[in-house]
């Protein structure tokens, strides 16, 4: 059973940071993508940023590149994104998702849409504000 559990999110000014951290279990794969996707009030559920397990390739929207770093630790098998630079219109529920497969180049493409990812975790709020 694939688990994800994600943690970090809270209250923050502008300017400020957050890392985000998903924790990952259950899986048998060593191929698969992980996801961070973040849904605010009334608005749709827009890609954040994604990594890959084959060969560590990143993907990050335009909202956040500069911002926002992707990594992953395989050792705790857990996802984090660093969150830098804070603003306003990056509050919102923050959600790790994976899906099983090879993935190479991420940074090259279009990122996964949500609707390629299988596995979803619970969400953690991220509020910035003054």
């Amino acid at each position: 059973q694939v688990q994800l559990v994600e943690s970090g999110g809270g209250l923050v000014q502008p300017g400020g940071s957050l890392r985000l951290s998903c924790a990952a279990s259950g899986f048998t794969s060593d191929y698969y993508l992980v996801g961070w996707f973040r849904q605010a009030p009334g608005k749709e559920r827009e890609g954040v940023s994604c990594i890959s397990s084959s060969d560590d390739s990143t993907n990050y929207a335009d909202s956040v590149k500069g911002r926002f770093t992707i990594s992953r630790d395989n050792a705790k098998n857990t996802v984090y994104l660093q969150m830098n630079s804070l603003k306003p219109e990056d509050t919102g529920i923050y959600y790790c998702a994976v899906v099983v497969g090879a993935y190479f180049g991420v940074d090259m493409a279009t990122m996964p849409g949500s609707y390629e990812y299988g596995y979803w975790g619970q969400g953690t709020q991220v509020t910035v504000t003054s």
